[in-house]
Formats: C-alpha cells, sequence, structure tokens
C-alpha cells in the first residue's frame, strides 16, 4: 500500500463534521457545508493526482538511499547518510523512516525534510553499536506530500543489508592520525622523555655539527686520518630499538562480561587493543594477540608485515565472552610455548577482590620472569560515582563505607602486584585506550622493553 492519509485531511474531516452537525440545528448551513466537503473531497483528487504524476525523466517521482560502510564500529558513532531527491515538478514534505537494526532498539529514526523540486536532500545520523556481529538493515521508507498537504505516498527502497559490525577501527584511525601528526597529547596521551638508551647500531658516518661528542668512532676516525681524508672525523650513527614483540593477553571469562556504558569489558579490552596493536606497528614493533578463558583461545604470533593489522582485526572479530572463570595456568602454559622471545605483555583482566588476585598471582609472577608484563584491569565508574553522592540517611553512609572498602581493595591489588615486580594499571573503561597508550610509550622511553 502505497496511499496515506494526512493528519491534515482527518482535521479537515473532523470540522466537516462537526459542521453537519450543527447544521442539524441550523438548517441554514447544510449547503455551504456540503459545498466545503464537495471541495475537500476534491482537494484530495487533486493532491492524489500530483503525486502519482510522472516525474520529470525516468524512475520514481522520489528518489531514496542510504549511505553507509561496508562495516560499522563497535562502541563509536558511526555516519549513516540517507539522500533524497524530489523529482517532482512541486516543492514537496517528507517524512523519512530507516528500518535500523533491532539490536539498536531506536524509534527516533524518523526525519522531516522540506524539498524543492530537483533538489537533494542530505540527511546525516549517527549509530552506536554496543556489540559485535551482523546486524540487517531493512528498507527506507519515504513517505512524500504535495503542498496541499491531504495525501502522501509511500515509496519504498529495498536496501535490505547486513552489515557485520567490528572493534572500534574508527578509534583506530583516529589514534593513527595523532600519532603520525604528534598530536598524541590531544587526547590525554602525555608527552614522555627518554631516559637512558634504548637504541641499535646503525651505521657510521662523517661527524656533523651538533653531533654528540660521545657517539665519536676513535679507531675509524684513526685509519682515516691515515688516508688524508679531509672529513676524518666519523661518529656512530643509532636508531631506536626496533620490532620488539608487544601482545596483548585477553582474558574472555565471566569477569569481563560487566557492562559499562553498554559496552562490555571485553569490548573495551578488544578496541583497546586494536588501537594498541596499531601504534606499536606505527613504533616499529611487532604486535601479537592471544585470547583465552577456560580453554585455550586465538593466538596470533607478533609480526609488522603489511596486513597483519587486518589479521588481528579479524581475530578480534570473532572474540565472544564465556561464562566459567578463566585459566591463568592455560595463559602461562599457551605464552610459554608460543613466546620464545622477552615481550611486553598487556594482559586485560579484572580482579574484583585482592583474594581473586592472588588465587592467580603465581603464574603472573612467572610471566613477569620471562617478560615484561602489565596486568590492566578496571575500576567500577559506578562504584565512583556512588561514593561521589552525598550521604543522607544512615543507610547510605553504611552503603557507601561497603563501597569505599571495594574501592580500596583495587587500590590494594595494585600494591599487591607492585610489590612482586608486575605492573599495574588500575583504570576506568573510558580511560583504558589513552592510559594503556601512555603505559607503553613509558616503557619505551625507560627503555624497559
Amino acid at each position: 500500500m502505497t496511499f496515506f492519509l494526512t493528519r491534515r485531511f482527518f482535521l479537515l474531516l473532523v470540522a466537516l463534521i462537526t459542521g453537519f452537525a450543527v447544521a442539524f440545528f441550523l438548517p441554514w448551513l447544510l449547503g455551504p457545508v456540503r459545498v466545503v466537503g464537495l471541495l475537500l473531497g476534491a482537494l484530495v483528487g487533486l493532491d492524489a493526482a500530483l503525486l502519482y504524476a510522472p516525474a520529470k525523466g525516468p524512475g520514481a517521482p522520489v528518489f531514496g538511499r542510504r549511505v553507509l560502510g561496508d562495516k560499522l564500529a563497535n562502541g563509536s558513532d558511526n555516519d549513516i547518510q540517507l539522500f533524497i531527491e524530489n523529482r517532482y515538478r512541486f516543492p514537496i514534505q517528507t517524512e523519512t523512516i530507516d528500518e535500523i537494526p533491532h539490536q539498536f532498539q531506536r524509534r527516533d529514526v524518523l526525519f522531516k525534510a522540506a524539498i524543492k523540486p530537483g533538489e537533494t536532500q542530505v540527511i546525516r545520523y549517527q549509530l552506536r553499536p554496543t556489540k559485535r556481529g551482523e546486524y540487517e538493515f531493512g528498507a527506507l521508507n519515504i513517505y512524500a506530500a504535495s503542498p496541499l498537504g491531504l495525501v502522501r505516498r509511500r515509496f519504498r527502497y529495498d536496501a535490505q543489508r547486513m552489515v557485520p559490525v567490528y572493534p572500534s577501527f574508527l578509534q583506530m584511525r583516529q589514534y593513527e592520525l595523532l600519532a603520525i601528526h604528534n598530536r598524541l597529547t590531544e587526547v590525554g596521551v602525555k608527552r614522555i622523555r627518554r631516559v637512558g638508551q634504548s637504541q641499535e647500531f646503525e651505521q657510521i658516518r662523517p661527524y656533523a655539527a651538533g653531533d654528540d661528542p660521545r657517539t665519536l668512532n676513535w679507531k675509524a676516525t684513526a685509519r682515516r686520518t691515515g688516508t688524508g681524508a679531509a672529513d676524518a672525523l666519523v661518529v656512530n650513527h643509532f636508531q631506536d630499538e626496533r620490532a620488539q614483540p608487544v601482545y596483548c593477553l585477553i582474558d574472555k571469562g565471566r569477569v569481563m562480561r560487566m557492562p559499562f556504558d553498554g559496552l562490555s569489558l571485553l569490548d573495551y579490552a578488544i578496541n583497546a587493543t586494536l588501537v594498541l596493536s596499531n601504534i606499536a606497528l606505527l613504533k616499529h614493533d611487532k604486535a601479537g594477540l592471544i585470547t583465552f578463558s577456560n580453554k585455550p583461545g586465538a593466538a596470533l604470533l607478533a609480526d609488522r608485515r603489511p596486513g597483519h593489522l587486518l589479521k588481528i582485526l579479524e581475530v578480534l572479530y570473532r572474540q565472544k565472552t564465556q561464562y566459567l572463570e578463566s585459566d591463568f595456568a592455560l595463559l602461562y602454559a599457551t605464552v610459554r610455548a608460543r613466546v620464545r622471545q622477552r615481550s611486553l605483555l598487556v594482559l586485560f583482566t579484572n580482579f574484583e577482590t585482592l583474594h581473586g588476585m592472588q588465587r592467580q598471582l603465581p603464574y603472573l609472577r612467572r610471566l613477569a620472569q620471562d617478560h615484561l608484563l602489565l596486568v590492566v584491569f578496571f575500576e567500577n565508574t559506578e562504584l565512583r560515582a556512588y561514593l561521589g553522592a552525598p550521604a543522607e540517611t544512615t543507610e547510605d553512609v553504611y552503603n557507601q563505607t561497603i563501597a569505599e572498602k571495594f574501592a580500596q581493595e583495587k587500590r590494594q591489588i595494585v600494591l599487591e602486584l607492585q610489590r612482586y615486580g608486575i605492573h599495574a594499571l588500575l583504570t576506568a573503561p573510558k580511560d583504558l585506550n589513552v592510559n594503556t597508550i601512555n603505559k607503553y610509550l613509558e616503557f619505551k622511553a625507560r627503555g624497559l622493553l
């Protein structure tokens, strides 16, 4: 069905019926009311004739299409564009309803627009998915009305399409562009001064003004002096150590199912892994990935060849949380079997209690013996907000005391890990990307890798 009567028509119809009711008591009004009724019917017929008249040129009088990418980014605002073209010879009023995937649970995707003849209107809106997977878009429905506004004609474009939702490549690109232009400080990444050296020899070259005298190569200089070379002084040229392995270890157990702002902790960790892996590759390091739960997960050896980041993205897309407790002994065995070179291990997990961390501490200490281990776990931001609220009753005081105990236990976990030489990062989920990059750059600057 493409023919619909508008709200304006029904208001006029109610007014007409009211006129007939009044004319029952005032007979002299019956004639004028009948004329108005005939006029309303004629206008409806004229309006329908205008809307169903042929358009200028081939095709339907109103054309619409939806434009979006091949995939959506999880946890980010994805831009959607709707193009509505008016091919009538008169201006129209449109109401556009886009049938978005049911996962979004939105009822506000109705857009009104006034479009002149031959004009194309662009409607922009955003969708923020909170789960990875496949999302099905339905049809694009456009309801057009002429200036009379008594009838609407529906144009339906069956643009049904299945779109996958991947880890947030939009966040990855944002940090990539900022890193390329040395503007990471704009999003909170600290500028860290390099301490000491973490360099490898590249070549010998002639001395130039401004070179560090400590890098002079006296043996090579002596040989060149004997040949009578004018530029006898030569220096050792070093470059930053490259191709150091950086592994992200992702816990997929039940502790990572907790949601914050609609996104699970696992998805926060997955997005941060993609961002950190890309930054590591930009810094000429190798990026690798290991996931685990109560059973072995995916394992991707550290590499920096072209296309490796795409492999990481595909592996991350398929990860799902499990309902059982994760096996850290299995994680240690996997790392020991697959990671042969000393590497930076960034472990994304979540410890709610000190006792829960201490049960896994023996395996964490073994990992830290062979590698540089950073344990990343999460603050309960809702708990922090609750602690910041004023206590108005005795019950509020008791509840805030218990909440403070849980918050204090998180801080004790950090201290306990540091006591055994394990680096720890306690962060709010929304700050995970920035804080993880800060730690990685700090380790690079301090030459710990």
